[in-house]
């Protein structure tokens, strides 16, 4: 197999920023200080989380002539006006719960022009991203998870007419339809709507712990003893790269499982294929534990029928049921004891379990999510993140720019007129190599000796 390569790695631009301002909501706000859940106040939500969409030019009579920037900095303020707390600033209490503090002090907006064209950024455009930095500023101390902007949007205008709309959010506010329901109403504001199609619901008191609290499920995925642990990866000596699987090849995959299991979802599949090969490019002691956790909604209709959130809820509805096995039964295993795993994991995930997780909170102490041995998948492919129109039509890309240390997502891809699925993913470089050489094998091995094999297309951050 070819060595990895980028189409975007030989770019390299300028941007030119503007002052970062604060833009408030466009009208007078409650002021009040607002609960959030136990799923929004744990440690796994309390980052910030970036997410970036990429628009071409359009002769569309709604955007024809308009600024992009003018346009989005007023949508923004006239949207505050219904996400108020957004606008607000986050505070902990005696318990560790998180409450925001509804003062409507803004959020941070960028101006940005960047000599590039849409274009340059080459045929496709998929994470991950190697000039994100240049594209979502990163204000000094405008991270921090207290006291600091709960939102950062930096829109660059592009030489070619188009532009990039990069945000990044505090994810205790918001998971991904959260985020969605927010920049639908941006979009709606952008082309004249006086009103949200979908009015936000804070209502977090749906997902408060129970009173008394009661853990009712296993939680693999938190940390539950009270040692030092350590990440898989050390940041400084992992590269990013992203694996493009196309439907052909997820298919081909699929042959190599028993009959009974041929009819798993393709998230159980690419989620055993990542785990068994991620397993064994990092050379793991075969009598460690290793897991995979699944980020599962819970506005799925079977879970959204006892949870009762309401369309509009943004915050926080998902959990994290784990897959766990012990890494030489995982290696030495065919493909399918994976999938079994992944799927008997995803079953576990209904109401009651994430209600056990709000619980769990409260009782041990608010744990974070294990890091030694784990690696979190989110599938973000239905998350319609690619569907926020501005004015300017659906962007060529919406979604997530990158893996994390813990954590990689599936984004929806289309190279050449075919539909596929990009995972990006933190490795070292060693292991990067093996990945690579494994997830050959599960392809390559399904195939008949006289075909050539589907080589799988391979992103690189450099």
């Amino acid at each position: 197999m070819a060595s990895p390569s980028s189409h975007i790695a030989a770019i390299s631009f300028q941007v030119k920023r503007c002052e970062p301002e604060l833009v408030v909501p466009a009208k007078p706000t409650p002021r009040e200080v607002k609960k959030l859940s136990e799923i929004d106040s744990q440690p796994a939500t309390r980052f910030q989380i970036p997410v970036i969409w990429f628009y071409k030019n359009s002769s569309n009579n709604n955007s024809d002539g308009r600024d992009p920037v003018k346009v989005i900095r007023e949508a923004l303020g006239q949207t505050l006006v219904y996400y108020y707390p957004l606008a607000g600033r986050l505070i902990e209490d005696d318990n560790k719960n998180l409450m925001v503090d509804c003062n409507g002090r803004g959020v941070v907006f960028i101006e940005a022009s960047a000599d590039v064209t849409l274009q340059q950024l080459g045929p496709t455009i998929q994470p991950p991203f190697p000039y994100l930095d240049e594209v979502l500023y990163n204000v000094p101390g405008s991270d921090g998870i207290l006291g600091c902007p709960l939102l950062l949007i930096q829109v660059t205008r592009l030489v070619c007419g188009g532009f990039i709309l990069a945000s990044r959010i505090n994810h205790a506010m918001c998971d991904g339809f959260g985020i969605f329901l927010f920049m639908n109403t941006l979009g709606e504001m952008a082309q004249g709507a006086q009103h949200p199609s979908v009015p936000p619901v804070w209502q977090r008191e749906l997902l408060d712990a129970r009173n008394p609290p009661r853990i009712t499920r296993t939680h693999h995925e938190y940390q539950l003893e009270n040692i030092e642990q350590q990440p898989n990866l050390d940041e400084a000596e992992v590269i990013q790269h992203s694996f493009t699987l196309s439907s052909n090849q997820i298919m081909e995959i699929r042959k190599c499982l028993p009959p009974h299991l041929r009819t798993c979802s393709r998230f159980e599949l690419i989620t055993a294929c990542l785990w068994r090969c991620r397993t064994l490019a990092l050379n793991v002691d075969p009598d460690e534990d290793v897991q995979i956790s699944c980020v599962v909604n819970g506005r799925g209709k079977k879970i959204n029928k006892d949870l009762h959130l309401p369309v509009g809820y943004y915050g926080n509805a998902f959990a994290f049921p784990a897959a766990v096995s012990k890494a030489g039964v995982l290696c030495k295993n065919p493909l399918g004891y994976a999938v079994e795993l992944v799927k008997k994991a995803k079953l576990e995930m209904n109401a009651e379990y994430i209600r056990s997780v709000a619980d769990f909170m409260v009782l041990r102490g608010w744990p974070g999510l294990k890091m030694t041995g784990n690696l979190i998948v989110s599938d973000v492919t239905s998350s319609k993140l690619g569907e926020i129109d501005l004015g300017w039509g659906y962007p060529e890309f919406g979604g997530p720019p990158m893996a994390f240390p813990l954590i990689t997502f599936y984004v929806k891809c289309n190279n050449k007129g075919e539909d596929g699925i990009v995972v990006p993913i933190l490795l070292p470089l060693l292991a990067m190599e093996k990945f690579q050489q494994e997830l050959k094998k599960l392809i390559e091995g399904t195939n008949n000796k006289h075909e050539t094999m589907q080589r799988v297309k391979i992103t690189s951050m450099l």
